[in-house]
């Protein structure tokens, strides 16, 4: 395992090189050994459907009721109310992203396209075809776009520039795969691109530019500097050198689908995060021993204050002629 950790509070000048593969796969095979039981949480959530409608139409309604609300007002709203609603709708996406609310996928995706509207911009397809990489090439240099790239790594040096990335954090994630790894857009895109629009449309066109820019500022603000933001930072940086993944076992995971049952996800993505908290309490003995955060805010913290961890605190494996080959057979 390569990488310098900053042993005198200086920042890592390179991430942290694993010459192993990702141990997701290794302990779901040991753990499905012991015990095969958990193969029955396999499967979609029958609930997914009607908890993703509850939220949209929730949030269409609150953005249509501010459309005579000063900017002030909105933001506030946004913020304390709009940024929660639309960041669980993130993670429902992520939800869907693995088939979890309907056994047959093309059901998912359309599922995906309109838990995306109150988004304000369309990301649901797209989403899919990077996480699932995420999933099957984790750490892996130029496929796995969960790892920031080498010129945010640079730039963001201090407290100031942390900051602002955290803030920022959502650009980043989508900008960065156009950049490293572009995919050509297909019909599915498309799709996803043309709802999206037209309802933004019929937002503007029937209640105004303000509610449009409340679900805009909603899925901004819920993914910067906001408690259930921290799990884009929690699930994989590095603070621990000997440990690429992390769970939070905090009160957010009522409102984001248990995403921060993270290792758990990982050894088995095919589960649902309402059964997630399952994996650990049949086999605790693969996690006690594992670090794990209680607050998703506190590493927000942790990695603006920390002056030894940035965007290099992550782990990266070279790619290999097979994983290359898989990927271009996908």
């Amino acid at each position: 395992m390569g990488g310098e950790a900053g042993d005198e509070g200086v920042m890592a000048t390179d991430f942290f090189w694993s010459y192993t593969d990702e141990p997701h796969a290794s302990r779901r095979r040991q753990i499905l050994s012991q015990y095969p039981q958990i193969k029955e949480l396999f499967g979609p959530d029958p609930w997914a459907f009607p908890k993703i409608t509850v939220v949209v139409l929730l949030q269409l309604w609150t953005a249509t009721s501010l459309c005579n609300a000063g900017w002030l007002k909105i933001l506030i709203v946004a913020y304390f109310f709009g940024s929660f609603l639309n960041h669980n709708l993130f993670l429902a996406i992520h939800e869907l992203s693995h088939n979890l609310a309907f056994s047959t996928p093309v059901y998912n995706r359309w599922l995906g396209i309109f838990a995306n509207l109150p988004v304000g911009v369309p990301m649901s397809i797209t989403f899919q075809k990077y996480h699932l990489e995420h999933h099957r090439f984790q750490g892996v240099d130029g496929i796995d776009m969960d790892i920031p790239s080498q010129a945010e790594a640079h730039l963001v040096t201090n407290i100031f520039t942390k900051s602002l990335w955290v803030i920022l954090q959502l650009f980043f994630y989508a900008l960065r795969p156009i950049f490293l790894n572009a995919k050509p857009p297909g019909m599915w895109e498309f799709t996803n691109l043309v709802t999206q629009l037209a309802l933004d449309a019929v937002m503007v066109y029937f209640w105004g530019w303000k509610s449009l820019g409340y679900m805009i500022l909603s899925t901004f603000v819920g993914g910067g500097m906001h408690p259930m933001a921290g799990h884009f930072i929690s699930e994989h940086y590095v603070f621990k050198p000997d440990q690429e993944t992390y769970s939070y076992y905090g009160p957010l995971n009522l409102l984001t689908w248990s995403v921060g049952y993270h290792n758990e996800h990982h050894d088995f993505p095919r589960i649902p995060g309402s059964k997630l908290h399952k994996v650990k309490e049949i086999a605790p003995e693969y996690y006690q021993g594992l670090n794990s955060y209680r607050s998703w805010s506190q590493v927000i913290y942790m990695y603006i204050m920390d002056r030894t961890v940035g965007p290099f605190s992550r782990m990266k494996r070279k790619a290999s002629k097979k994983d290359f080959a898989v990927k271009k057979d996908n």
